[in-house]
């Protein structure tokens, strides 16, 4: 159908409306800036202490919901609609940025950041995230820990390379929100001469077809989002702890032994090594899975392209899946627990407090309707790929001289997008839990 209907024009028509903001409401955001910039760094350091002193329940610590469900996943999906206001409430830039007011050097780095290192920084911490996210212990107290150490980390590293350069290519959250803001519907432009931002509201997605990463490894970085939110779904299936304690478990009693509560232990350990080595290779595969896909595109549309740089130019094509695949494994999450951080805002430490008077709200579990749940799963995951098929054939007509090559071009991507598809319906409709 996208065949058919758009046409081969190089440029798009401009659909983007400028949004006439008054100049008082310009100066009042300007002066809530600071304050915005003081809450983050305040929440942050809430977190650490929240998880040090605070309830050791994790569901009556603030650390746990504010961070892995109103931070990691509420806040995501903001900035994916609405634009990326991380760039300027990065807590741990904010810091950075306050060292560097007193020590220059600070600012600067001690080395000029490698070039070839690029984006593998922020790739590296992104898959180390989600291991610690997937398997890490989930308390109040090792969140904490965690921040604590990543806080310290950040800093040390803006100090070595330079802060603009750390938190452009190595901060992990701020290469993840770049990336997801790219769908936004709306969008801030600073000209020079011109303080005052021009904001627009646009088409979504159309900023994907006008930009394209010029590295491989925010491509690599693209499909470790994709393949990871594809491993959390499937590592909890029954499918899964079925295959390694069922299906693999004759061949390991050679080295763990037949005695079932002796070998558990053991068990436990060779089960996480089997976990981590799939979340490490199921990205590598998904890249090879794509290249060759990309590869197939170029021989059949005759391209003078390499394959790299057909990946590259298509690598925005499949951010719309990313936060489909995203939105729809995580979105319940949001809904049951994220509601509570009303409640859990009055007593951050769990000790008794009633700061806002809301610490009894929502305190009933919240239970959403599955047949609800499955559909709107169902539908975001569908709507994901049709957009992803839709940027990426407005990607080609831009690209290839003939719409006809175009449409050759998009006959692989195509297969592909319906491969990610099924596999993305097909996890979500694996029964979870143990099959004992």
């Amino acid at each position: 159908m996208f065949g058919y209907f758009l046409h081969g024009e190089r440029s798009q028509t401009n659909s983007s409306m400028r949004l006439s903001i008054p100049s008082t409401l310009i100066s009042t955001l300007r002066s809530v800036k600071p304050w915005l910039k003081g809450l983050s760094v305040f929440m942050l350091l809430l977190c650490i202490a929240t998880g040090f002193f605070g309830n050791r329940n994790p569901y009556g610590n603030f650390n746990m919901t504010f961070f892995w469900v109103i931070f990691v996943l509420a806040y995501t999906y903001i900035c994916a609609f609405t634009g990326n206001s991380y760039q300027w409430l990065n807590p741990w830039k904010i810091l950075s940025d306050g060292i560097g007011r007193f020590y220059k050097s600070y600012h600067q780095g001690l080395f000029n950041y490698p070039a070839q290192l690029s984006y593998w920084p922020a790739t590296i911490l992104y898959m180390g995230f989600i291991w610690i996210e997937l398997f890490g212990s989930a308390t109040p107290l090792s969140l904490s820990q965690y921040l604590l150490a990543y806080t310290v980390f950040n800093l040390l590293a803006a100090g070595l390379v330079g802060t603009n350069n750390w938190y452009k290519y190595g901060e992990l959250f701020s290469v993840l929100l770049m990336l997801l803001s790219k769908m936004s519907f709306v969008f801030r432009n600073i000209t020079k001469g011109n303080s005052d931002p021009d904001v627009y509201v646009q088409s979504p997605f159309i900023r994907l077809n006008r930009s394209s990463p010029s590295e491989l490894s925010l491509l690599a970085f693209i499909l470790c989002m994709l393949a990871s939110t594809a491993f959390d779904g499937l590592h909890e299936s029954q499918l899964w702890v079925r295959t390694f304690w069922v299906e693999l478990n004759p061949y390991l009693q050679p080295y763990v032994g037949k005695n079932p509560f002796s070998a558990y232990p053991k068990l436990r350990t060779l089960y996480l090594i089997y976990q981590t080595t799939w979340l490490v290779f199921l990205p590598l595969l998904y890249f090879l899975i794509y290249f060759g896909f990309i590869a197939i595109s170029k021989y059949i549309s005759k391209s003078t392209l390499t394959s790299k740089q057909l990946a590259l130019h298509f690598a925005y094509s499949l951010l719309p899946i990313v936060l489909a695949y995203h939105l729809s494994h995580y979105y319940p999450l949001v809904q049951t627990q994220g509601i509570k951080i009303i409640s859990l805002a009055s007593d951050p430490f769990g000790i008794g407090m009633n700061i806002f008077s809301t610490a009894g709200w929502f305190r009933a579990p919240i239970i959403p309707n599955v047949e609800t749940v499955w559909h709107a799963q169902l539908s975001l995951i569908v709507l994901g790929h049709i957009m992803s098929v839709y940027i990426a054939h407005r990607q080609a007509l831009g690209l290839f001289s003939s719409k006809r090559q175009a449409m050759l071009s998009q006959i692989p991507m195509l297969l592909l997008m319906i491969a990610f598809t099924v596999a993305g319906l097909w996890i979500l409709s694996l029964p979870m839990g143990n099959p004992r």
